[in-house]
């Protein structure tokens, strides 16, 4: 993939947390929390594996309130403390071998997610960026079409996070 096609689908969310970033980075990294609060309103998210190192793996499934289940992966390629999280997310099995997406056969394999954390006077911005990568015109196309349903899910699970901030100070 060439630059051009990185900036062309690119994904960029960013919202202020009122909780300081040593606790915003701690709840994406430590499974005592991520389970709390990632993910689509009304859905568990049990943590089955989190190692959050470059390399490491984060291995989950999410089930929906009617009861469907479905896995998904992050692996870890960078991890700067406090400040960045770089890693890779895809649907996967219960072992974590990455499968296909269970709502689009097109949906990409990996997407790449850029989290950076800035601080000021007590405030965390989170910046969130990133899109499909290795794809073909088809995966980046449907990932395209359902950006904005991309982009609202992770409004959503933003504000789930800022709740969840919220009991932790």
């Amino acid at each position: 993939m060439t630059d051009n096609q990185t900036e062309r689908y690119d994904l960029m969310l960013t919202r202020v947390f009122d909780s300081p970033r040593e606790l915003v980075f701690k709840v994406w990294t430590d499974p005592r929390h991520f389970g709390n609060w990632w993910g689509p309103k009304g859905f568990s998210l049990t943590v089955a594996k989190m190692d959050v190192r470059p390399g490491g793996l984060f291995l989950g499934s999410q089930k929906s309130p009617e009861g469907h289940e479905m896995w998904g992966k992050f692996v870890y390629r960078e991890v700067t403390p406090p400040e960045k999280l770089v890693f890779v997310q895809s649907f996967s099995d219960e072992e974590g071998n990455t499968v296909r997406a269970p709502f689009d056969p097109n949906w990409p394999l990996e997407i790449i997610n850029i989290l950076t954390l800035a601080e000021e006077n007590g405030k965390t911005t989170l910046t969130l960026q990133g899109g499909p990568l290795n794809a073909t015109e088809a995966e980046r196309a449907a990932f395209e079409r359902m950006r904005p349903m991309v982009s609202q899910g992770f409004g959503g699970t933003f504000d789930q996070l800022a709740q969840y901030l919220g009991t932790q100070q």
